[in-house]
């Protein structure tokens, strides 16, 4: 009796040190903004999740910016900034879709977000460096296929709806 006893306990224990399967989810926002009360439209990803190699715990967001929101922008390049968005922002927001990555897309898009954050100079551009572009381009590192329509450069909204439409395989509906 006492090794069936041990032997229970032991498949006990193993089934209790299983590590949690490591995943980090990347999901696409896009917030509806107006422009009287403060918030312009925007779009921003937000990361969730365990890394697979580390364990390490991940819930980070990051959007891309004008550091300042002046009639600036509407004249050419100015300075940027990565936005990092308040949880009250988070709860306000459209998820459109989310993917699960890889440890190493997580990594790539972490590079990105840098890449972007310490680009020289007046970096941010209405019309061909904004926060869609942004966006876009950490889609593309999980295999998205993207493109930026004209008309949809300063509506996020409707620009991750067009991206849902492209990304039939994202299951994702459209948010109206």
């Amino acid at each position: 009796m006492g090794s069936i006893l041990r032997l229970i306990l032991t498949a006990l224990a193993l089934v209790w040190t299983v590590p949690a399967a490591a995943d980090v989810q990347l999901s696409f926002h896009s917030f509806n903004g107006s422009v009287l009360f403060g918030r312009y439209p925007h779009t921003f990803i937000v990361l969730d999740g365990t890394l697979e190699a580390s364990g390490k715990v991940i819930k980070e967001n990051y959007g891309f910016s004008a550091k300042r929101a002046t009639p600036a922008v509407l004249q050419g390049p100015v300075k940027h900034t990565i936005l990092v968005e308040k949880d009250k922002w988070l709860t306000k927001t459209n998820r459109h879709f989310t993917v699960s990555l890889s440890d190493d897309q997580y990594h790539r898009i972490k590079a990105l977000v840098e890449e972007w954050r310490n680009a020289p100079g007046k970096f941010y551009d209405l019309d061909t460096r904004n926060c869609i572009h942004f966006v876009g381009e950490i889609a593309k590192i999980v295999g998205l296929k993207v493109t930026y329509p004209q008309k949809m450069l300063r509506r996020p909204k409707k620009w991750l709806n067009h991206i849902t439409g492209l990304n039939p395989q994202l299951g994702a509906k459209v948010i109206k």
